[in-house]
């Protein structure tokens, strides 16, 4: 008998959670992994697609090539060329021959554009992180280290049960208070559960997450109706009529009134622009299933941790609509699974229940240790 309670006692001992050798703190994930990628992708793609630009402009020297007159000299034709860059107007005709003007001022500040599209992409980045993220960090702190610590006082629990049964001079007495116990609720640790109902019925979380992906969404559609205006007005015209005759230049007879003009890094811009624009057109479905996934609750995470007697969200039917606070914590908890020690413990005990031949004993971690422990062998059967 001796050799089975020693048996006992070292199964229960290895059944403890290690305490976390180091801060839990420090590798949480505060963000979902898809948020992740469309942050990198929305503010990285246009950053780095400006930066090839801007290194093109640096090293290829001037963007556009007027055709000057022959009988200008080489300072007048950089001249021109300053001067048609600085101006950026296609003067042409009208279907009635009557003469236009038409700025393509536009295709000077693409670049730069495309700069401020970067920052707008990063803003909801910043909402979240600064008006959601510290709040989130302590939930997540203090429910991960709840889970763990109900875990462990389930074992705990079975040991000190074991204990008792052995001191006990009546059998019988035990278990019938061991029954009482389960019946009346005892073993529960009702302050985590109560904390996550609290949570339900919290929105401060979720309405900041929606208006992350609903500002990510907008900033999306309006940078590609942006891009698609560019092509429709600015984009199909690489060759335009620059006039030079303003200012000191306007008597000047040897000077032609139009000088035509081809942009030398229209190929590039159109590029930079169907790249942006085809990748933030892919995007947008991403985005919207980042704001759907809150529709629809993470069972299968609570299905496992119905297994600690402070748990039963789902089978007390706790579970309302999906849209809170909760919601959001049990998707975070899902991205730091890594950091739920008894999770992998609880997840192995639910597998187990399910091939046990008595299962509808087994309602919790603890009926499961007690069974381990040898204490429902000895349970007298009526």
């Amino acid at each position: 008998m001796s050799l089975s309670h020693t048996a006992a006692e070292y199964m229960l001992s290895d059944a403890l959670l290690p305490d976390p050798g180091g801060s839990r703190a420090k590798g949480l994930q505060l963000e979902l992994p898809s948020d992740r990628l469309l942050k990198f992708i929305t503010v990285g793609l246009p950053l780095f697609l400006v930066s090839l630009a801007f290194a093109r402009e640096f090293t290829a020297g001037s963007q556009i090539s007027c055709f000057s007159p022959t009988n200008f000299t080489g300072k007048q034709s950089a001249y021109v060329d300053t001067a048609c860059w600085d101006s950026l107007i296609h003067h042409g005709l009208d279907t009635e021959g009557h003469a236009v003007t038409k700025s393509l001022w536009v295709l000077k500040v693409f670049p730069y554009s495309l700069l401020v599209v970067a920052v707008l992409m990063y803003l909801p980045y910043l909402l979240w992180r600064y008006a959601a993220a510290p709040a989130l960090h302590s939930d997540l702190l203090f429910i991960i280290d709840e889970l763990d610590k109900s875990y462990n006082r389930s074992v705990r629990l079975v040991q000190h049960m074991r204990k008792v049964q052995q001191a006990s001079a009546e059998p019988q007495r035990f278990w019938d208070e061991y029954e009482r116990a389960r019946q009346e609720r005892y073993f529960e640790f009702p302050l985590l559960e109560r904390y996550l109902s609290c949570k339900q019925h919290a929105h401060s979380l979720v309405l900041i997450y929606i208006l992350r992906n609903l500002l990510l969404l907008l900033f999306l559609a309006a940078t590609c109706l942006y891009l698609v205006f560019l092509h429709l007005n600015i984009f199909f015209q690489d060759e335009f009529n620059c006039s030079i005759k303003t200012g000191l230049l306007q008597a000047e007879p040897h000077i032609p009134p139009l000088i035509p003009c081809k942009l030398v890094f229209f190929s590039i811009f159109q590029l930079i622009s169907l790249s942006v624009g085809g990748v933030y057109v892919l995007l947008i479905p991403v985005a919207i299933y980042n704001a759907l996934q809150l529709c629809q609750w993470d069972k299968g995470l609570l299905s496992v941790y119905e297994m600690l007697p402070a748990f039963d969200l789902l089978s007390r039917k706790m579970l309302t609509c999906p849209i809170n606070d909760l919601n959001v914590i049990l998707l975070f908890l899902r991205a730091n699974i890594s950091k739920l020690t008894s999770f992998s413990r609880l997840n192995a005990v639910s597998a187990l229940r399910e091939t046990t031949t008595n299962k509808e004993d087994i309602d919790t971690v603890i009926d499961f240790m007690t069974l381990l422990a040898g204490l429902e062998a000895t349970k007298p059967k009526h």
